[in-house]
């Protein structure tokens, strides 16, 4: 059993339990809020919390989270958009709204099942059993490209390049504003916010995050940028962006909340890019996906506000 510590912020005084985990627990959706307090593993000063308790503000909430396992995992016939695959790896352009792994509230339509129907056995055990083949992940209204491990050696490697900052990720987002600087780097630390668990924050004393963004063009209100990463820190871009003023438009967690972009359905952020070394060949491969329909669709909706 998987316990997560949570306390309520002050600010949430009144606010509904179950509303309040979907918002602080990754992937965790509605109904399996209420399924968790149903199952009655919802705790606060040893007692079990109702579906219809509503937070006080500064308790600590133990949530008990069931263990996936293995035999939970079931391969889904799920299309993929496979840029590249050989017996080692396969490059997936990962469409917006899809999930990278299971996790609480995603136990399936993940790009896991999808890759177990497509791989077979043919994935690395490194990461485990409940995330075979996964090297590195982007976040589920993220869209673009990741590299998925199809044996133990390739894992490794590729772990290693991302580690040493030798693979590279490039980004195409639309954020709101006008940055001042045609290019610029935000070298700000991140970590886990304090009191939101689903939040990441600039922390004094996080991790070290690097951002190199170039503006692409700028429109009125809004600006398309590209991005590199030095570092792969969770919501790395969107965090920096909000951090200097101008959040990634759709960003349901760092966003404008009032922007006209603001119900897209998610953050419009691409992976656009990805360059790495091939971990048997070792030849340098460059990879990119066109930027997606709902992408270019806000594109050509700023093109006539200009």
């Amino acid at each position: 059993m998987n316990e997560l510590h949570l306390t309520a912020a002050s600010d949430q005084v009144g606010r509904r339990i179950d509303v309040w985990l979907t918002n602080n627990i990754d992937g965790l959706t509605r109904s399996a809020a209420q399924h968790l307090l149903a199952s009655q593993s919802v705790l606060c000063e040893g007692k079990a919390l109702k579906k219809n308790y509503k937070l006080a503000g500064g308790e600590m909430v133990i949530v008990q989270l069931p263990e996936l396992r293995e035999t939970d995992l079931i391969p889904e016939d799920i299309p993929l958009d496979i840029v590249y695959e050989d017996v080692d790896i396969v490059v997936i352009n990962k469409p917006r709204g899809m999930v990278v792994h299971p996790a609480a509230g995603n136990w399936s339509g993940t790009l896991v099942n999808a890759l177990m129907h497509h791989c077979g056995n043919s994935l690395s055990g490194i990461n485990g059993a409940h995330r075979p083949g996964i090297v590195h992940r982007i976040d589920k209204d993220t869209s673009g490209l990741l590299v998925v491990a199809k044996n133990d050696a390739a894992h490794q490697s590729l772990a290693a390049q991302i580690a040493a900052h030798t693979a590279h990720r490039g980004y195409e987002a639309i954020v709101v504003g006008s940055p001042r600087m045609d290019e610029g780097v935000v070298d700000k630390p991140i970590a886990r916010h304090k009191t939101d668990r689903k939040k990441m924050a600039i922390v004094e004393g996080g991790r070290e995050a690097v951002t190199h963004y170039t503006v692409v063009r700028r429109y009125r209100g809004y600006t398309h940028m590209s991005f590199t990463l030095e570092t792969g820190r969770t919501h790395q871009i969107r965090v920096h962006m909000a951090s200097i003023g101008h959040p990634i438009i759709g960003d349901p967690i760092y966003g404008l909340k009032k922007d006209r972009f603001a119900d897209i359905g998610g953050q419009c952020l691409h992976a656009a890019r990805l360059t790495l070394m091939h971990p048997k060949t070792e030849e340098i491969m460059h990879f990119s996906a066109p930027l997606p329909d709902y992408f270019t669709d806000i594109l050509m909706k700023l093109e006539k506000m200009q």
